[in-house]
């Protein structure tokens, strides 16, 4: 995607009131960066953090469905005083490339390109929101040797025999609107959520829009929000992850039930770190951001303290 199709510098400036911590995250700008997967260009922004010598690995955040990598760009900040840290654009989603067939083998090929282009290393832990959560999962259950820890961020990984009870809505439909003010005032959130953090929500929906020949509309491509991207053995694949796993999840999620935690708990490695965040729903990096971090430090220190252990038995 040109330069041209995305919104200006001018359209990214917040009218929202923002916090402190917000400001000093966002004045750490990211080196943007492109890599081919599969004749596909991902793009992807990278936090250099510490020197190799220095730093105790690579991390890598993976957004939701329809999403792209500044769902990220306020937290990864956090981590770069230990981590080289990266974000990408699945392709189909933000600034990245479109295919005309998405899978999760796909953008699971994706991240490893990601992971090498950006030389994070043979540790990196992937950390995964939502439909991002399935996707790492995917990755993490091929085996590939780069993956060092996985943690899931309220993905629902259902047993097969429970239906969801709230069916994710479509949103392969894209409308157009005659200015970029009119297609931010109809950004929402899916699921649908309040969230009190509206600098947060403003930062994420001015980043989602991009200017076609037709209008101002969302960046993502319909093709790729299908509700065939749920109906793949994800369960399957979080029971064979060959990496560590661990679990976070919002209190009040729309999303993961009690039963929906403890399937994914009884199938991912006995000891696997589980957290809930108190009154975080799904979108819980935005609900609750530093008990968010605080959270992923948590489990980071945890495997950092168990290096040299083998993975628990399941």
């Amino acid at each position: 995607m040109d330069a041209e199709s995305s919104a200006p510098n001018n359209h990214l400036a917040l009218t929202s009131r923002c916090p402190g911590w917000f400001r000093r995250a966002i004045a750490a700008q990211p080196e943007t960066r492109h890599v081919q997967s599969d004749g596909c260009r991902i793009q992807y922004m990278l936090w250099d953090g510490p020197p190799k010598t220095e730093r105790k690995g690579g991390l890598l955040f993976v957004h939701g469905g329809g999403g792209h990598g500044h769902w990220w760009s306020f937290l990864a900040p956090y981590f770069t005083g230990t981590y080289r840290v990266v974000a990408p654009d699945l392709s189909g989603m933000g600034d990245s490339g479109h295919r005309p067939e998405y899978n999760s083998e796909i953008r699971a090929a994706e991240l490893g390109r990601v992971i090498e282009d950006a030389g994070l290393g043979h540790d990196t832990v992937i950390i995964g929101h939502s439909f991002g959560g399935l996707i790492a999962t995917r990755f993490a259950q091929m085996g590939h040797p780069e993956i060092g820890g996985l943690i899931i961020v309220d993905s629902p990984i259902r047993e097969p025999s429970i239906k969801s009870p709230r069916p994710p809505r479509s949103m392969g439909k894209k409308r157009h609107y005659s200015d970029f003010e009119t297609a931010l005032s109809r950004f929402r959130l899916m699921p649908e959520q309040l969230c009190e953090n509206t600098f947060l929500v403003e930062h994420i929906g001015r980043n989602s829009i991009k200017r076609e020949e037709a209008g101002w509309t969302w960046k993502f491509d319909g093709g790729a929000m299908h509700h065939r991207r749920f109906t793949e053995p994800y369960n399957e694949y979080l029971m064979q992850a060959a990496c560590r796993t661990a679990l976070i999840y919002g209190e009040q999620s729309a999303l993961l039930s009690t039963e929906t935690v403890d399937y994914m708990t009884s199938v991912m490695a006995t000891g696997s770190p589980v957290i809930s965040i108190p009154e975080a729903q799904h979108h819980l990096t935005l609900d609750q951001p530093m008990a968010f971090i605080t959270a992923v430090r948590s489990i980071l220190d945890h495997w950092e303290k168990a290096t040299g252990e083998t993975i628990p038995a399941r």
